[in-house]
């Protein structure tokens, strides 16, 4: 098993343009914390930065040539092709696929799903669920929002590099996966606590004042998902920050 974090960023968010690269303290930027906390995990072998190969996410891949880290550079809208073109090229067996707005993400949680898959037999297994119903999707997850975590097999990624059609299969790589149960063996991951209602992931201006007060606040690294709920419980005004964002 050679099991590659995949860590999915861009330049051209709609909500919130160019926010991998913005300040997360005085001297490491919002996707330094992505892969910073990825890197105590103790059940992957690789991080990789998959970005797009259009001029405007060149600052990704000299960011990454910095930091000596991998990097894979594919298709912006078409990312289902991007992560396949990656894994393989970086041999992978199994692909944990962490979305770049995800600065906290919590290596524990990460490791506990890779721990979960691969002392079972799944294709995918994830820390939510999406389903569809009247022509929407419909999320559903006993998590924090900011701490979602996909894992699939390098094969179940092929067969729906394969067979996915279209454009919402294709730009968000795993509903080929999730929306055909008959084809994967699949596993959506719960919690007994629902802790739902906390949201620390990046999408709107609000959440990047939420994450670096996190961040100031919280001296332990990584910063983990027990410590950030303990600090927004003593402090409810740092909860109210983003309240209204989503």
């Amino acid at each position: 098993m050679k099991i590659g974090i995949i860590v999915q960023t861009r330049m051209g968010s709609t909500r919130l343009p160019g926010k991998v690269l913005m300040k997360a303290d005085e001297t490491n930027l919002m996707l330094d914390y992505s892969i910073n906390q990825l890197k105590h995990c103790k059940n992957s072998h690789k991080i990789i930065i998959a970005t797009s190969s259009l001029k405007r996410d060149d600052p990704i891949e000299k960011h990454c040539k910095n930091l000596n880290i991998d990097y894979f550079r594919g298709d912006e809208q078409d990312v289902l092709d991007r992560h396949y073109q990656c894994a393989k090229k970086f041999s992978l067996s199994h692909i944990v696929r962490i979305p770049s707005d995800k600065p906290l993400i919590d290596p524990q949680i990460v490791d506990s799903i890779i721990d979960f898959f691969k002392t079972n037999d799944f294709d995918y297994a994830a820390n939510f669920e999406i389903t569809q119903k009247n022509n929407s999707s419909i999320f559903n997850s006993t998590y924090p929002s900011g701490t979602e975590v996909e894992i699939f097999s390098f094969n179940a990624l092929e067969k729906a590099w394969k067979n996915a059609k279209t454009s919402d299969e294709r730009e968000h790589v795993t509903p080929y996966l999730y929306l055909n149960p008959e084809s994967f063996k699949i596993k959506h991951i719960q919690q007994s606590e629902n802790l739902s209602h906390f949201r620390w992931s990046l999408d709107y201006e609000n959440d990047m004042y939420l994450i670096r007060e996190i961040i100031k606040r919280i001296s332990n690294r990584p910063i983990l998902t027990n410590d950030i709920i303990k600090l927004l419980d003593d402090n409810p005004q740092l909860y109210k920050i983003n309240k209204t964002s989503s």
